[in-house]
């Protein structure tokens, strides 16, 4: 099987792994990330049945799955969590996502057999509150992020301190290109572009968010689709960019609603 992971970041008790590549057909590519700290070990975004084989298998050639702490979920997207009910069966891992999102989770780890619980899975829940706060991990901890509305009305998005990395969800998402890290800013913004001008709420709400990380230590955001910003310069070039953006309802006029006919 190919290498299907990137180390991003490792000093011998905590490491950092981005996997890519695990979508096959036709879903939306997506990355997921593992983040380990002296044998224990978050599951950040691990994505639809697409992807859960073939990230168990990599996750498992990594470390016990026994290690597993948590999965975490930035939001409620199937590319993000529908594979959860497989993990929670599989593991003794307990869930963090935000509290609008948690009370759905039963619908993703119910037996489809006959539609009803077979095992609680209630203690094994985490709600995050709004305004996040530390996820305790070995002996670090990553940090939830308020980015409500960016582009789930409850959003978080996750920072390991250690590495310096934020894991920005569809923050930053890009559709194609390599899976390098970013070079040339210029010529990456059309793979941007469109999709934020269509999932992310509002220039304003982009403008709170950056003014959050820019008072933030962050060497590398690493967002669920496409590659990395890597070095202080190419994330500030990523914040002056998507702060000045104008998307969601700042771009709706009246004409984006009227009544059509038409057979779709």
């Amino acid at each position: 099987m190919a290498k299907t992971y990137t180390e991003l970041f490792n000093n011998g008790q905590h490491r950092c792994i981005s996997f890519h590549d695990l979508v096959s057909g036709d879903g939306i590519q997506a990355n997921q990330f593992l983040v380990v700290d002296n044998h224990h070990a978050a599951l950040i975004d691990p994505g639809g049945d697409l992807t859960y084989t073939p990230l168990k298998i990599a996750v498992s050639g990594l470390l016990r799955l026994k290690d597993l702490d948590y999965i975490i979920a930035s939001h409620q997207d199937p590319d993000i969590i529908a594979s959860l009910g497989r993990w929670m069966t599989n593991t003794d891992a307990s869930v963090v996502t935000s509290s609008l999102w948690s009370r759905f989770l039963p619908h993703l780890i119910s037996d489809f057999a006959n539609n009803t619980m077979t095992r609680d899975f209630s203690e094994r829940i985490i709600s995050l509150p709004d305004e996040g706060g530390g996820i305790r991990l070995g002996n670090a901890q990553l940090i939830a992020l308020p980015a409500h509305f960016l582009h789930s009305v409850g959003n978080f998005h996750f920072y390991d301190p250690v590495s310096r990395i934020l894991f920005s969800g569809d923050m930053g998402a890009s559709i194609g290109g390599s899976p390098l890290p970013v070079s040339d800013f210029a010529a990456h913004i059309p793979l941007m572009e469109p999709f934020h001008k269509r999932y992310m709420c509002c220039r304003k709400v982009c403008r709170l968010w950056v003014a959050m990380v820019r008072g933030m230590d962050v060497e590398m955001i690493v967002p669920q689709h496409g590659p990395a910003f890597t070095g202080a310069a190419m994330v500030n070039r990523f914040l002056d960019w998507i702060s000045e953006l104008e998307c969601g309802i700042d771009l709706l006029t009246q004409d984006d609603y009227q009544l059509s006919m038409a057979i779709a």
